[in-house]
């Protein structure tokens, strides 16, 4: 049977509120936006960066909820700066005709705070 990856979640537009290098590896979110992207602790993400086109991958740590956090951690530290607007997804692997309809969860935070919009 065919197996495709497609889109399973997607956190578009936040800004990163810290960078810190001396952390080992990943990628700290607030868990209120990974709850509603439907992202759990330790899932591999995708980050692209908008701000200078830095694309990379590294897993997730739960952040304080309402914090509004996105602190990359470790080596992607060096990738981005606070301040700067990434996109973060994940993606799964599934048969090809499962994927013709699944639909990913896909939300959009305030670019400012990095906290949902109702």
């Amino acid at each position: 049977m065919m197996q495709v990856e497609v889109v399973k979640s997607k956190i578009h537009r936040v800004t990163v509120t810290e960078s810190n290098l001396a952390y080992i590896g990943s990628i700290t979110i607030d868990e209120d936006l990974m709850d509603a992207a439907n992202i759990i602790a330790g899932e591999r993400v995708y980050i692209v960066n908008n701000n200078n086109g830095e694309r990379f991958d590294t897993y997730t740590i739960p952040g304080e909820r309402g914090s509004g956090m996105i602190c990359l951690n470790g080596a992607a530290a060096r990738k981005v700066q606070p301040g700067d607007v990434v996109i973060i997804m994940s993606y799964a692997t599934m048969p090809f005709e499962e994927a013709k309809t699944f639909k990913p969860a896909v939300i959009f935070p305030d670019t400012a705070t990095n906290r949902l919009v109702n």
